[in-house]
């Protein structure tokens, strides 16, 4: 049964996010158009659970299963769309998991959700706050039911994402406009 555990932001994350990104570069090649730091650990400060999320946006999501052997052999779990139509889901670590891997074809929707939010949460402390806050509550109240912890959160992360979405439309919108947003 894994513990959750959620930790105090650490300035390894994004050595280890680094580290592995140019792994999965040399596995995809040019089926990969780039990669992001994706979830919690990708957000200066902000505690999580120490599991680093990536998110490669490729080519052609139909040729990514083909790679599943590659991905085995420097120790991933093939999870195919994993209840996500369009995305291919990669987990590294087992029981005490390290990566998440969520791979999207460039132009599907979920890659602006994904940024929104983790460029939402960089941008706005208290937000930032309020969800670490309450994940490390979740945490101490529920070390061994992660179903009961991920419910917890779900309305705080579901609010802070709809703000998300609507600041990063306005944010791209006034950029396209050229206005500098500070």
């Amino acid at each position: 049964m894994r513990k959750v555990v959620v930790a105090a932001y650490s300035d390894d994350w994004k050595k280890k996010f680094d580290e592995e990104a140019r792994e999965l570069q040399k596995i995809f090649g040019i089926e990969i158009l780039m990669i992001h730091h994706i979830g919690s650990t990708s957000v200066n400060g902000l505690s999580a659970k120490p599991i680093i999320d990536m998110m490669p946006v490729v080519r052609d999501i139909t040729k990514i299963d083909t790679y599943n052997e590659a991905m085995i052999a420097i120790g991933y779990e093939p999870r195919g769309e994993n209840g996500l139509p369009g995305r291919r889901y990669f987990q590294k670590g087992g029981d005490q998991r390290t990566h998440h891997v969520h791979m999207y074809e460039i132009g599907n929707g979920e890659i602006d959700r994904h940024i929104a939010f983790r460029d939402y949460l960089r941008m706005h402390a208290n937000a930032a706050k309020e969800y670490a806050d309450l994940k490390e509550a979740l945490a101490k109240q529920f070390p061994y039911d992660i179903e009961s912890y991920i419910n917890g959160k779900e309305h705080l992360a579901s609010e802070i994402e709809r703000e998300a979405l609507r600041w990063f439309r306005e944010f791209s919108y006034s950029s396209i406009k050229g206005v500098e947003i500070c």
